[in-house]
């Protein structure tokens, strides 16, 4: 995994088996490791093999985005994400620390891998091509779920720069899921599915890969809500893919998660802007005349989140934090 550096944020203390795992691991294999904390961690926190950003380690970075995005909130990730491309990555995986790694976490990554690729065919409820059980992924339009799952085709060779990982036990799933329907779950190993253009599945970032030609499109919005971040992000980078000729691939289990403490109610209101929109999002999305290129990303970026602020779903001040990302991006490009 040679220029691979994994990413997460966490407010947990140096001894969390977690992130004592991956810092075992990761020091292993020579993968940096980096843990950004927020105003909730630990005053003293030293982890061989992890290269952990306190709060205030975190105000002294250079990055403009480091010295303006708010404190309690997820989207502190993002320092993490630009600390690992300052450092030369060419793969960024990410996860959380309550997902616990398998043995095929540690797989190098490629971009070119066989899958079945399905285009031009809307919502697709991805987890049912690893199960049989009555399970969507955190973020899926409600209104499409009784979709009927359409065949994938033969494999072939695909070139997938973002790619998502599922978790097996306790998958990520959305609070209406969690009050009302069993877990554990164990997915099957079952075959890569890529979606390409028209096709959307919502992805998340607990066990996600990202290529270097990817790096900007890993912003996670500040101003929504907490258990939408990284939903709407996925909406905006499969618009985008788009425009490059990217299908984004889905891959077996490769984590399992023992979930941290959630009130099941507090996320069902956080999520609620999610359960309304999504589909609209998207749709919305769908309509932006985007220009096709690499080159044409950043650009692309900003109309995105500038119709996720018309919509009223974003904040308008996340206009100001997503233009530090994207000039602290672009000087490492």
């Amino acid at each position: 995994m040679n220029n691979t550096s994994l990413v997460i944020t966490s407010i947990a203390k140096d001894n969390h088996p977690v992130l004592q795992q991956f810092a075992r691991e990761c020091s292993g294999r020579g993968i940096p490791f980096i843990v950004v904390g927020d105003t909730k961690s630990p005053l003293e926190f030293h982890l061989p093999g992890c290269d952990f950003y306190s709060a205030e380690r975190q105000k002294q970075l250079s990055f403009g985005l480091a010295k303006e995005l708010p404190f309690k909130h997820y989207a502190r990730k993002n320092i993490g994400y630009l600390v690992a491309i300052a450092g030369g990555a060419e793969v960024i995986i990410e996860t959380d620390d309550d997902n616990i790694p398998l043995e095929t976490f540690w797989k190098q990554r490629e971009k070119k891998v066989n899958a079945r690729l399905l285009s031009e065919k809307g919502w697709v409820n991805v987890y049912k091509y690893f199960t049989k059980a009555n399970i969507w992924p955190r973020g899926f339009a409600l209104e499409n779920l009784q979709d009927p799952l359409p065949l994938a085709g033969n494999e072939s060779v695909v070139n997938c720069p973002v790619q998502q990982g599922l978790a097996d036990d306790n998958p990520d799933v959305d609070a209406i899921y969690r009050l009302i329907l069993p877990l554990p779950l164990v997915f099957d190993k079952g075959t890569n599915v890529a979606l390409g253009t028209n096709t959307l599945c919502p992805f998340n970032s607990q066990n996600t890969t990202w290529f270097k030609e990817t790096f900007a499109l890993l912003y996670l919005p500040y101003y929504c809500s907490f258990r939408m971040t990284d939903i709407w992000r996925s909406f905006v980078t499969q618009r985008i893919a788009w425009t490059c000729g990217w299908p984004i691939l889905f891959h077996q289990s490769t984590v399992r998660q023992e979930r941290n403490d959630h009130n099941l109610m507090i996320d069902f209101r956080d999520e609620i802007n999610g359960y309304t929109n999504n589909s609209s999002i998207c749709e919305n999305l769908k309509n932006l005349k985007l220009k096709d290129g690499i080159e044409n990303i950043s650009t692309n970026m900003i109309l995105c989140y500038q119709k996720l602020i018309d919509m009223g779903l974003v904040g308008s001040e996340e206009m100001s934090l997503l233009k530090l990302w994207l000039d602290d991006i672009a000087k490492y490009q």
